[in-house]
């Protein structure tokens, strides 16, 4: 489990350093935009993201 959980983590990292390099001003935009959002938004938008995430982990296996 800690081997998988680690290699998930890299691979979150490379998907992160594509974005900065493929789009590094569409990722700044993005940036800018979000810091406009009231932090309880923030909130959901990662709740959001961290259940869709866990659904389809849990659709994969």
């Amino acid at each position: 489990m800690p081997h998988d959980l680690a290699a998930a983590l890299c691979l979150v990292l490379v998907l992160e350093g594509l974005m900065l390099f493929a789009a590094p001003r569409g990722w700044q935009r993005m940036a800018a935009e979000a810091q406009k959002l009231p932090p309880r938004s923030l909130r959901l938008i990662g709740a959001a993201a961290i259940a869709i995430g866990l659904i389809a982990l849990r659709l994969m296996h």
